[in-house]
């Protein structure tokens, strides 16, 4: 098996939980849109028009006082925006517009049924790689948004930077031959991880990745792990789509829980008598 590492000179925080009445409602009755093919419809939420928790200083105030300056894309805002059941996206790199999605069906990884299959368990047995957690947060995002057409602009990137530097944020990440090979970041807030994007610059890159972060995540205690959408990789995976519905009661009770990103680490950390003891 891989030697797995997670950054030693950062503090490992609980992923600390967020009381539901803490959320502000959404608007309802915005119309469903398409997003692509095979996507499901969904809403779209203008920023910061509709967000949750934001009021102007001012309705009174020139609409022309807010151009061509608007409110900044903040971590807290970020956060807010996902135990709400919404994500960010823009139309690519070079745009400053980011909008908020609320699909009609969502993508979710079922922690006790990720599937893996038994070409990638031998992949797995046959080593050459290292597992890191948090090495380089900014390398696996800037590969994640390194795409013909990607949704991560630059308002986006610089949030995650800062959600990452709070400890909310985290890269599990594949290295091979000292190099970054593969990866998956996400945002955990309690008992949840929105999983956001992944890469792969060697064979199995993303899937390696895949494992070791739901080997963590169960560990952990989590109890949502959010794909936002579904491909048919995801699928092969074990990844399912359910209603809007079911997803925000599963992110409610996620979010309302705690959760250790960590666990693996502070497990080790601990003498083998206390771990033995835990385990009997």
């Amino acid at each position: 098996m891989p030697r797995t590492s997670a950054d030693p000179s950062r503090d490992r925080p609980l992923s600390r939980p967020i009381p539901p009445e803490a959320i502000g409602a959404l608007p309802e009755g915005r119309p469903l849109v398409e997003l692509g093919t095979g996507m499901p419809l969904a809403r779209l939420f203008r920023f910061p028009h509709d967000f949750p928790g934001w009021h102007p200083i001012s309705p009174a105030m020139a609409h022309d006082m807010f151009t061509p300056a608007r409110p900044a894309l903040t971590p807290e805002l970020m956060i807010r925006a996902y135990a709400a059941g919404i994500f960010p996206m823009s139309d690519g790199a070079q745009h400053d517009s980011i909008f908020w999605v609320d699909p009609q069906r969502r993508g979710v990884f079922p922690l006790d049924r990720f599937h893996v299959s038994r070409s990638l368990r031998r992949r797995l047995r046959q080593g050459g790689f290292e597992i890191a957690v948090n090495r380089d947060f900014a390398g696996v995002v800037t590969a994640c948004a390194d795409r013909d057409e990607t949704w991560i602009n630059a308002d986006i990137f610089s949030t995650y930077m800062a959600l990452h530097a709070l400890g909310q944020a985290h890269s599990v990440e594949v290295w091979m031959d000292g190099a970054l090979a593969g990866g998956v970041f996400g945002v955990t807030l309690g008992a949840a991880f929105f999983g956001e994007s992944m890469f792969s610059r060697r064979t199995d890159g993303s899937k390696l990745a895949l494992v070791h972060l739901v080997e963590r995540l169960r560990m952990g205690g989590f109890q949502l792990f959010d794909t936002q959408f579904t491909t048919g990789h995801l699928e092969s995976l074990g990844a399912i789509e359910v209603p809007r519905a079911d997803y925000r009661r599963q992110l409610q009770m996620a979010i309302s829980s705690p959760a250790d990103f960590f666990a693996p680490e502070r497990c080790a950390d601990q003498p083998s008598e206390q771990r033995s003891t835990q385990t009997s």
